[in-house]
């Protein structure tokens, strides 16, 4: 059987990784030997080759542990074994002496089992979901012993058993015995190991159901259903990948809204859906439905129904805005209007950016009703989506300013900028081109300080304009954004929409600028030299010249007093690198 993809799952992606790291090669383990201080580095590779066998065997022998077992938890714990190593005193010991030397070390040095276990299965042992103040011994933890002897007699891969774990390990605290009924009750009902080895590794938490326990039984139900009844099984023969892959996707069908016990039926007639789509697809596609305005629960059922929308070509089918939302429905005058409004969305972009061109224009509830509850989902089909004859210049314009920018900035960025600006419903125009010259950084940043501005309570399309208007404000990583937007709200008093007529604020130093510069109006407030309040955008834009000249107009001792008191001495003078 061969190990599970990286794409499988979070849990089994970072397993993977682990195990590409732990279990693969003598690069590895020679990497491992670099803090060996007690063996020269002729002799390292040498000693630990050594160490590793007298660790089996002392596991095997001493400990009284299955070989297999033994030699697993030896051959698969390099960092465990390298800090092991490091204990030992070799003197100027021979090579050949090495394996003496080691056994020797290990009748009166016990090794703690545990660590060498769990990093063998692909944990870090000191991982925190790990149980603490373990005994040395595995013996002495006779559940954990029977259920990996279990899983291991079943037919699990090695590296399987990290992932059961991080997500449940109340498995491995099983009475001796259980896991394996329970394995060959799913064997029972006709599932052939490989699929519930898929099983168990998708929905782990099958493996600690109790016998009344009706969502797992729902979920037998419908596993039965596709696997055993519609023979989806004999597609994948003994692949565990393969299971693991059909698997995932019923799993994102209950992420996505279908209650177990409802998806056998209805998935057994659509076989293309484990044999044709790759599961990132058919999230690809579940999320444009989501982010379009559907909600999470209705999202899986609709698709099922609509087998249309896994046809979609999100990524390569174009359109232009706004002609193609005139052909949608929307009114010559209506998209005049929006257009003078919005005019960054004009020009052409990909069918898979309609979910933030409707945001960008206030348009998502029109259009899910449009597309999804008139199920007009023709709208959607590439033949409609085609481009015929449109006005290129606004393209050709955005292209020639993309070249221009690349004399001056990283080209192999710029694409990556360009994906981020489209995805949340920006069109190809020299509006979107002059922000993506002024924005450094790369997509996933950029999403992220973009959704952190909208999960503040900033609308889609009023935070597009704010970019439009301050594009460098998503220069600002997300922690900066949280404290400028509580600045702003909790110690300057204004509502966060505030910013919908100052986005610059956002650009500004906090601690070298504005903070500073409230200082001292506190200040002359308190002293009552003024009695009003002044907003930030009167306050923070204008130079340090200028504002000592506002000063000087409040009482000609101010300025002295900024300088000597108030202001900050690094760049005072300048506003944050991001204007």
């Amino acid at each position: 059987m061969r190990r599970p993809p990286s794409s499988t799952s979070p849990g089994v992606a970072l397993l993977t990784l682990l195990s590409a790291r732990f279990f693969s090669s003598t690069a590895v383990d020679a990497a491992s030997t670099l803090n060996l201080k007690n063996l020269s580095h002729r002799n390292r590779i040498r000693a630990l080759a050594e160490a590793r066998l007298a660790l089996t065997e002392y596991l095997h022998a001493t400990r009284t542990l299955p070989f297999s077992l033994a030699d697993h938890i030896a051959s698969n714990s390099p960092i465990s074994l390298r800090s092991f190593v490091s204990q030992i005193s070799f003197a100027d010991a021979i090579p050949a002496d090495f394996r003496r030397i080691v056994r020797g070390f290990l009748a009166y040095n016990p090794v703690n089992e545990f660590g060498f276990f769990f990093e063998s299965i692909g944990l870090d042992p000191s991982h925190p979901s790990l149980p603490s103040g373990t005994p040395l011994f595995l013996s002495d933890d006779a559940c954990l012993l029977s259920a990996v002897s279990s899983f291991l007699r079943f037919g699990f891969p090695w590296n399987f058993l990290g992932v059961l774990y991080l997500d449940s390990p109340s498995i491995f605290s099983s009475p001796p015995g259980h896991l394996l009924h329970l394995l060959q009750r799913f064997e029972g009902l006709g599932f052939p190991r490989s699929c519930i080895i898929a099983i168990c590794i998708t929905f782990p938490s099958i493996l600690r159901a109790t016998d009344d326990d009706v969502e797992n039984e729902l979920l037998l139900r419908d596993l039965k259903i596709l696997f055993v009844d519609s023979d989806l099984a004999g597609w994948a023969g003994d692949d565990v990948d393969a299971f693991i892959g059909f698997c995932k996707r019923i799993r994102l069908f209950y992420d996505f809204g279908l209650e177990k016990g409802g998806v056998g039926e209805l998935m057994g007639c659509s076989r293309r859906i484990f044999l044709e789509l790759d599961e990132l697809v058919l999230a690809q596609k579940f999320n444009f439905f989501l982010n379009l305005g559907m909600r999470m629960e209705e999202v899986g059922l609709f698709t099922l129904n609509n087998p249309v929308t896994l046809d979609l070509d999100l990524d390569n089918a174009d359109i232009v805005i706004p002609d193609y939302l005139i052909r949608v429905g929307l009114s010559n005058e209506e998209a005049d209007s929006l257009m003078k409004r919005c005019p960054y969305v004009m020009g052409k972009n990909k069918l898979g950016s309609l979910p933030g061109i409707v945001k960008a224009l206030d348009l998502n509830e029109w259009f899910l009703t449009k597309v999804v509850h008139e199920k007009n989902l023709h709208f959607l089909s590439p033949s409609y989506t085609h481009i015929g004859s449109y006005n290129r210049n606004l393209e050709t314009e955005f292209l020639q300013d993309l070249e221009r920018i690349k004399l001056v900035k990283p080209h192999q960025f710029i694409g990556i900028k360009v994906d981020f600006f489209l995805s949340i419903g920006f069109g190809k125009n020299m509006i979107t081109s002059k922000a993506i010259g002024l924005v450094s950084g790369s997509k996933e940043p950029f999403q992220e300080r973009f959704d952190c501005l909208i999960g503040l309570g900033i609308e889609h399309s009023m935070l597009c304009r704010m970019i439009i208007a301050a594009p460098k404000l998503l220069n600002q990583c997300k922690d900066m954004l949280l404290e400028k937007v509580n600045y702003l709200s909790q110690d300057l008093g204004y509502p966060i929409e505030y910013l919908n007529i100052f986005p610059s604020f956002l650009c500004f130093d906090l601690e070298n600028r504005v903070k500073p510069r409230y200082r001292i109006l506190n200040w002359l407030r308190d002293t009552g030299l003024i009695n009003k309040t002044f907003a930030p955008s009167t306050v923070i834009v204008h130079s340090e010249k200028r504002f000592i000249f506002i000063l000087s107009n409040i009482h000609p001792a101010a300025p002295k007093q900024w300088l000597e008191q108030f202001c900050s001495h690094k760049g005072n003078n300048v506003v944050e690198e991001t204007i």
